[in-house]
């Protein structure tokens, strides 16, 4: 058994978050496009589309990378799994960190293109309040805890599904539409649509998005005390043959 070569994780990481990223802001945009004069029909219709798509990514990506597209997730993967030698080392941790957000970044620019607006034109819309700050933390924390609490009881399987459900549910139950994510946070940044968020109300959300983090895998530590040894098996486990790998080196 071997992983696939770094360069190829990063790459998968940074695709995997330029799509993601394309379906929640193209699916905005189509949404306000189909439903101009209903907000909670437009929430829907990007609710919806980015659950799925969610669960087709991590399906496409997880035998590569693990499909984590995100900051939080490869940081707690990285942190839980240094006891015991598994997860993310360190230099991986930077190299998945700037593949998702240069992914998230380019994902946004993608889907103004598609819809022929600015390929960059950063967000208006104001999201700095404490509430919404309270629901990025409640987001990230239940994302943290759903996904190593399904490696560390052999479920990881059902994580495609399972993470899309999370985040679908999320968009309705928190006060933010659960972003959940510094990567596709900051991607979100450079568009002006639906989706969008004003650059100077991102640090807030990325700060709320850390103390999840933190809240997220105390949790996990509490309820599972063993969970380091399945971090490599965040999101969905990313060891692969040789053979499936056209026999490329180990990483």
């Amino acid at each position: 058994m071997t992983h696939p070569a770094p360069w190829r994780r990063f790459l998968a990481e940074f695709v995997g978050t330029a799509l993601l990223v394309t379906a929640v802001v193209g699916s905005g945009v189509m949404a306000t496009t189909l439903s101009p004069d209903d907000v909670g029909l437009q929430l829907l219709e990007n609710s919806v589309a980015t659950a799925f798509a969610l669960g087709a990514l991590i399906l496409t990506f997880g035998p590569v990378s693990g499909a984590h597209l995100n900051p939080v997730v490869s940081a707690a993967d990285w942190f839980l799994g240094r006891r015991t030698g598994s997860g993310l080392s360190a230099r991986d941790l930077g190299g998945y960190v700037a593949a998702q957000t240069a992914g998230a970044i380019t994902g946004s620019v993608l889907a103004n293109l598609m819809f022929d607006l600015r390929a960059v034109g950063f967000s208006g819309k104001d999201r700095s309040a404490g509430h919404l700050w309270l629901g990025e933390v409640v987001a990230t924390a239940g994302l943290i805890l759903l996904i190593f609490a399904l490696a560390r009881s052999g479920r990881s399987p059902v994580a495609p599904a399972a993470v899309g459900a999370y985040i679908g549910a999320a968009y309705w139950f928190t006060s933010s539409t659960s972003f959940a994510n510094p990567a596709v946070t900051v991607g979100r940044a450079f568009t002006d649509t639906f989706a969008g968020i004003a650059p100077a109300s991102v640090p807030g959300f990325v700060a709320a998005q850390l103390a999840g983090l933190v809240v997220g895998a105390g949790l996990l530590l509490a309820l599972y005390p063993e969970a380091g040894p399945a971090a490599d098996q965040v999101v969905a486990g990313h060891v692969l043959t040789a053979d499936q790998l056209g026999g490329t080196e180990s990483s």
